[in-house]
């Protein structure tokens, strides 16, 4: 679901950003389109960062912005993947910690230096957090872990709306997309730090939508259900395996989930859900992140779009 975890800001990595920019052109992008309608090419001639972009669901993301026109900046920890994606798709990557605000500061500035201008922001980074499997309880409540989660999913979006405004409110226009959480929405979707930042998220993309909106620059946010990345699945793993760790990006990326692993985790969300016959896919979510980031959505703002098939109004506790 996200691709951002806490790194200590004075260690030598988070010192020396990597900036990289592939000397190939796209093979696919809206100019290249031979059969153009009003649906193809969103976003032509927008410029977007997404935040946790290499993998997951930021990874959709910028897979669909790219295809609809946009010049992408991906934005992550992992570099890996982030500096794979890029050359496969000829846009930048740009190391960023969204917990650390000089990191968030210095990849919009880069990327208004390099594009001339930033239209679209996605709030993509996250983490689910670190915690003993059957081990959820209030009571038992790990402070310092409760903090490094909320400094990155709800300081790391504040930070980016911070940054990205600074940027837009010049032009009078842009549009800030954060991916929150169906655990935003009601309880019993998730573990305490977690559901926390996530309603924290949603707040603050309506408070920043009330302040921002006289400069025109829309905010809002989406809230998915269960969605068959690593983090999910890593998640799922070890809820009874003794390992503490639920990050997604805690291992490399070369432990991507592999085919199987994705077919069981939607097997176990397809269960869950309210909406039968159809299965959510982070190509769902980028979909929702095209629509708000887009023209189509030009008097949407403070919006929180729940994608979840229903089951926020017919579930109250999934054992997540």
């Amino acid at each position: 679901m996200h691709g951002a975890v806490v790194q200590d800001p004075s260690s030598p990595a988070m010192a020396a950003a990597v900036d990289y920019i592939p000397d190939k052109k796209p093979t696919a992008n809206c100019s290249s389109m031979q059969h153009k309608s009003s649906s193809c090419c969103r976003l032509e001639g927008k410029v977007a960062i997404v935040t946790g972009g290499a993998r997951g669901i930021g990874e959709a993301i910028v897979r669909t912005f790219v295809q609809h026109g946009a010049r992408v900046v991906i934005a992550d920890i992992d570099d890996a993947a982030g500096q794979a994606l890029a050359a496969a798709l000829a846009c930048c990557y740009e190391r960023c910690d969204v917990s650390v605000e000089a990191d968030v500061e210095r990849t919009v500035r880069r990327a208004v230096a390099r594009h001339g201008r930033l239209d679209v922001l996605c709030n993509n980074a996250g983490v689910l957090g670190r915690q003993a499997p059957g081990d959820k309880s209030i009571l038992s409540l790990d402070a310092a872990e409760f903090e490094r989660v909320l400094r990155v999913n709800a300081l790391g979006a504040a930070l980016g709306m911070k940054h990205a405004a600074a940027a837009m409110v010049p032009r009078r226009a842009g549009s800030i997309v954060s991916v929150a959480s169906v655990a935003g929405v009601m309880g019993g979707m998730g573990p305490h730090a977690y559901t926390a930042s996530k309603h924290a998220l949603v707040g603050l993309t309506k408070n920043a939508a009330c302040e921002l909106g006289r400069h025109g620059i829309r905010v809002n946010c989406i809230s998915p259900f269960g969605v068959a990345t690593p983090m999910l699945i890593n998640a799922w793993r070890r809820r009874g395996d003794g390992d503490e760790d639920d990050d997604a990006m805690a291992a490399p990326s070369s432990c991507s989930s592999s085919s199987l692993d994705v077919e069981k985790m939607e097997e176990v969300v397809r269960g869950l859900a309210n909406l039968k016959g159809a299965t959510l896919r982070a190509s769902d979510i980028a979909e929702a992140a095209l629509f708000l980031a887009s023209d189509e959505s030009t008097y949407v703002s403070g919006h929180n779009l729940v994608v979840d098939g229903g089951v926020t109004t017919s579930k109250n506790v999934i054992g997540l």
